[in-house]
């Protein structure tokens, strides 16, 4: 074990450690893509004596991609990107294999804070952000950290927001690759990852059949999408809410109802917000909603349920299970929000399949080799994720999977290029 790691880490317990080894071990099994990377890295060191600051949401699959970003030659330190979702025994195990870690379970917001901000006086080269909280302190309270970044990659939907109002209002102090509008993201992982981790966390906590209730999914992005594709496999009726009138249609398509929230409201039993904004689901809603409907949020922030406008139409809050909230109202009516309305598949579950993890995480970890490459000529902007990349991560998934693709010949490829050609 590293000692020095350990002196500087902030965790819950060092000694939770093995059961962390044995679950990083496994999803290691479980990322072909990841490891190929990493025999990549080992052999070219492309990270030797930088410094990579971390911030995703703490469990296993994570973890691995933190031990292959330091088989590149990195000293790494990781913190969490979500209260809820950081597992102790996988910092405890982190810090046994060198790499300093600032997480807890459920720390209080404050202390939450402080422990992003312990992460980032390590003064890294390289950032790895989830929802843009590193970022957003490195551009605000603590400029003084900033001085030696060169770029970094941000991992989800409400970061990438935020880093493009950043880059419009002239902001942003370096470059940031928006990882999650690569194709082997959002196709993947924000549609078949969210749409099965979502129902994993519901239904493992609240222990309620889904088939022949009511779903409405608010969101139809690609996030959305996997939720109420899941929902239907699952046997429910499934409505959408959506702002937008080309998903509406999308959505109507598929086969789901849609309705605006106002209607919604009224015949759900189950709801899953996926916006990335805040009070989807608000007052006006709880007023309609059927006595025992449940309610949880796959956005990155606590935000899109307005739980201080639930808890002033309730005239009792307690805890029933594990991660459900009963909000009794003055009516008589109850409603349950689950997990605090944090990211239900990651505070309430393990998150997303190891599999589908191994493919963002590959982005990543190919991002940050290309940002700490380019970063000069990249300058202060939000940059896709090359093409290249993209593909490359595909590729090698395939490769895994023993599926073989065709080619273009000589000939097809000149007939593609062609504009002469009939």
């Amino acid at each position: 074990m590293s000692t020095k790691a350990l002196q500087d880490s902030i965790i819950r317990d060092i000694g939770l450690a093995p059961e962390g080894h044995l679950k990083i071990d496994w999803v290691r099994a479980h990322m072909p893509v990841l490891n190929r990377i990493r025999e990549q890295f080992e052999a070219e060191q492309p990270f030797k004596g930088l410094k990579v600051t971390i911030s995703l949401h703490l469990e296993a699959k994570t973890a691995y991609l933190a031990k292959v970003v330091q088989a590149g030659g990195a000293e790494v330190t990781i913190t969490g990107s979500n209260p809820l979702s950081t597992q102790d025994d996988v910092c405890a195990a982190l810090v046994e294999d060198g790499i300093k870690v600032y997480a807890k379970y459920n720390p209080d917001p404050e202390e939450y804070k402080q422990l992003l901000i312990k992460a980032l006086e390590t003064k890294p080269d390289l950032i790895i952000d989830d929802g843009g909280d590193l970022i957003s302190i490195l551009h605000s309270e603590r400029p003084d950290l900033r001085a030696q970044v060169r770029g970094g990659a941000e991992e989800t939907t409400t970061g990438i927001l935020r880093l493009k109002a950043m880059e419009k209002e002239n902001k942003l102090e370096f470059p940031m690759v928006a990882v999650n509008d690569a194709f082997c993201k959002y196709l993947f992982d924000n549609r078949y990852g969210t749409g099965q981790s979502v129902w994993d966390g519901i239904n493992r906590t609240t222990n309620l059949v889904v088939a022949g209730k009511t779903v409405v999914v608010v969101g139809y992005g690609w996030c959305g999408k996997g939720v109420a594709m899941r929902a239907k496999g699952l046997g429910a009726n499934v409505v959408v809410t959506e702002i937008d009138a080309i998903k509406g249609v999308e959505a109507y398509m598929d086969g789901f109802t849609v309705l605006p929230m106002s209607e919604a409201a009224k015949v759900g039993d189950f709801f899953v917000t996926v916006t990335g904004n805040k009070d989807v689901i608000r007052g006006e809603h709880f007023d309609v909603m059927k006595d025992g409907a449940i309610l949880s949020n796959a956005g990155h922030f606590d935000v899109e349920v307005n739980k201080p406008e639930l808890e002033s139409r309730s005239s009792s809050v307690r805890t029933v299970r594990r991660n459900i909230e009963e909000y009794r109202l003055v009516d008589g009516r109850s409603i349950y929000v689950l997990a605090e309305g944090r990211l239900v598949n990651l505070a309430a579950g393990d998150g997303h399949p190891a599999e589908i993890m191994d493919m963002t995480f590959a982005l990543q970890a190919m991002s940050l080799k290309y940002v700490n490459e380019q970063y000069e000529q990249l300058g202060k902007h939000v940059i896709a994720v090359p093409y290249e990349l993209d593909e490359q991560v595909a590729r090698v998934k395939l490769e895994s999977l023993g599926i073989h693709i065709d080619e273009l010949s000589d000939e097809q490829k000149s007939y593609l290029d062609s504009w002469q050609e009939h």
